[in-house]
């Protein structure tokens, strides 16, 4: 197994699986159980996930929003902490929060910070803006 620093194994994380590319490779990447931390205001919570559910989650994103980019906005280490801050661009082609797919372009923008151990993503506290999500998909469906 090759180590690579805690920012190139995240770099290579979301060129190859955040990103919609290759979901299926996250257990190169991950733990066999990784805590994710979602950092929101109203219901923080904890849930465990394993590579393969990851996988699932990602699935889940490509079949909301279609073969989405994903621009990594910031990237910035220290020691096993790293922080990324994306954006994310795609269609709403599938059911979101019970909303039908409407067609539009949707904008997505997050910031992560995941502490990896053992060249593996092992915990993260993610951050996305809901609202604005929110707000976008709340627009309707795109004209015709």
């Amino acid at each position: 197994m090759t180590t690579r620093s805690p920012s190139a194994l995240v770099r290579d994380f979301f060129d190859v699986v955040r990103s919609g590319r290759e979901p299926g490779r996250a257990g190169e990447f991950m733990a066999p159980l990784v805590r994710a931390h979602q950092v929101t205001s109203h219901a923080p919570t904890t849930v465990e996930r394993t590579p393969a559910e990851y996988a699932e989650h990602v699935g889940a994103m490509v079949t909301a929003y279609g073969h989405f980019s994903l621009t990594v906005d910031e990237l910035l280490a220290d020691d096993d902490r790293v922080y990324v801050r994306w954006t994310q661009r795609g269609r709403h082609l599938g059911d979101v929060d019970g909303i039908a797919p409407t067609g539009r372009e949707v904008v997505e923008v997050a910031s992560c910070v995941y502490r990896v151990a053992a060249d593996r993503v092992v915990e993260y506290w993610i951050q996305v803006d809901r609202a604005g999500l929110a707000a976008q998909l709340a627009r309707g469906p795109a004209a015709r």
